[in-house]
């Protein structure tokens, strides 16, 4: 057979509770091997090359050639192995030559009541001073929307800012344009807004739950933790007007599930304190962690240390998730559940976000960034929304980010889960949205072994929990 040639990155071993699991790394696959196949990669591994000689070494006379044969085709049906040709490309060179939107994010105040310490935002105003998106703008980035997809069934309109609402009549006027112009049309329109909830009344919140609005609130933990950097303009802690906003409004809301989101910065870290709080306490649907490890506001940045800590935290929630998932109960952990998503889905991605291709961020005056995180940034727009998207432009900058060559994306066992990491991250650590986020590839890399073996673990003994909570969250675009 000449010689064949192992592909280590294309395969994975994880151990599961006495199970031995192969995580295929190009599909995002994970298949149970028994012995056998564990004794065929060992050889490969320890060879690099093997011969027909070496698999007679290894195997004459304890296994059956004829058995032994379909497991290493079956390899190289894979691309784990290969008989010497050029390995399989794992999907062809992205060209993008039109931009599916699906979602539109509207920056419609860069003011913000609030005076977070870590706010990343360098739009960002005082509310006095802050700048307000026109209805004219806002209109023109939905007929955008259907201009550029205009055979989808339905379209998301996200309202961001500062602080959201703060040009509340904005907001009331695009939600009353879009239902009828996307129902004109037949399509539907969901609503999708983040706040700080300090703004929120109960006429307000039944005019969100009226229109199904999908709702995140910005919230850090208990008093000390979220009063640590979450402050008014006046520099007093918020914590109190927004644990009291934010019981409102889940006493008042019926329409959707209402989640957390929690900022990790120096000093906290404290990932489990903080998820009991907000689920138990407060009552979220789900509590999500974004940790913030760069940025121009350094001393909020977690330092090495910290940051494993942090997730050193996440797989201790993480181990509680599954064993709740075991009895079919969903823990409300948003991290792990995204990546149980994934696992599930054996989603193979080619980006790490629909951000410049499904999704585009309007800035108040209506420029085209690549998602909300960059309004207002030193990062180069891509058009209005008058004079349309710069196609050319844009279609360069995916194209060349999506190029895995030379980089260590190119044989990473969790490039197809993790695809390069977020724009933003790049942008703000290395000043360069087009580098890999390699400050924390070997803490992803854990992160996702820790995941394959809880997915290994759920849906051996508890298959059922996919499709009882892990599907109809999708449906939520949660």
């Amino acid at each position: 057979m000449g010689y064949l040639h192992y592909q280590p990155q294309n395969a994975h071993r994880v151990a599961v509770d006495g199970r031995s699991l192969l995580f295929h790394v190009p599909t995002t696959s994970l298949f149970e091997i028994d012995r056998l196949d564990h004794d065929v990669l060992d050889l490969f591994a320890d060879r690099g090359l093997v011969s027909e000689q070496d698999v007679r070494d290894r195997f004459e006379g304890r296994v059956d050639p004829q058995i032994l044969t379909e497991r290493i085709r079956a390899l190289l049906d894979l691309d784990i192995v290969t008989d010497g040709g050029p390995a399989k490309a794992e999907r062809p060179p992205i060209h993008i030559e039109n931009f599916p939107l699906t979602t539109v994010v509207l920056n419609v105040n860069t003011g913000c009541n609030l005076s977070c310490t870590y706010c990343y935002k360098e739009d960002l105003d005082t509310p006095s001073k802050g700048r307000r998106m026109a209805f004219e703008t806002a209109k023109a980035s939905i007929e955008m929307l259907l201009k550029e997809s205009p055979d989808r069934d339905s379209y998301n309109v996200v309202f961001f800012g500062g602080e959201p609402l703060s040009n509340l009549a904005l907001i009331r006027e695009v939600v009353e344009f879009a239902e009828r112009r996307f129902g004109e049309l037949g399509k539907r329109v969901d609503f999708t807004l983040t706040t700080n909830a300090t703004l929120l009344t109960e006429e307000i919140v039944d005019w969100l739950n009226a229109h199904r609005f999908g709702l995140t609130i910005s919230m850090d933990g208990p008093k000390a933790l979220h009063d640590r950097n979450r402050k008014t303009v006046g520099g007093k802690g918020t914590y109190d007007v927004v644990a009291a906003k934010s019981r409102m409004l889940l006493e008042r809301y019926t329409s959707r599930p209402v989640g957390g989101r929690v900022t990790l910065t120096r000093g906290v870290t404290a990932v489990t304190e903080i998820w009991d709080h907000l689920k138990n306490g407060i009552g979220f649907h789900e509590v999500g962690f974004s940790p913030v490890t760069s940025g121009p506001v350094t001393p909020f940045n977690l330092t090495g240390d910290e940051l494993v800590t942090v997730f050193d935290e996440m797989k201790r929630l993480g181990r509680h998730y599954r064993d709740e998932a075991l009895q079919g109960r969903n823990l409300g952990f948003s991290n792990m559940h995204q990546l149980m998503s994934d696992l599930y889905e054996g989603r193979s991605k080619a980006l790490p976000c629909g951000a410049g291709l499904g999704l585009l961020a309007v800035d108040h005056e209506g420029g085209l960034n690549l998602c909300h995180r960059f309004t207002g940034s030193d990062m180069e727009t891509y058009g209005t929304v008058e004079s349309g998207i710069e196609k050319e432009r844009l279609a360069r900058f995916i194209e060349d980010r999506a190029d895995r060559t030379e980089k260590g994306c190119a044989t990473c066992r969790i490039r197809n889960i993790c695809a390069g990491g977020c724009y933003h991250e790049s942008y703000a650590h290395y000043a360069d949205p087009m580098k890999p986020t390699y400050h924390y590839c070997d803490l992803m890399r854990d992160w996702v072994d820790f995941g394959i073996e809880v997915y290994g673990d759920l849906i051996a003994k508890a298959p059922a929990f996919f499709t009882d909570h892990i599907m109809p969250r999708r449906a939520y675009g949660k």
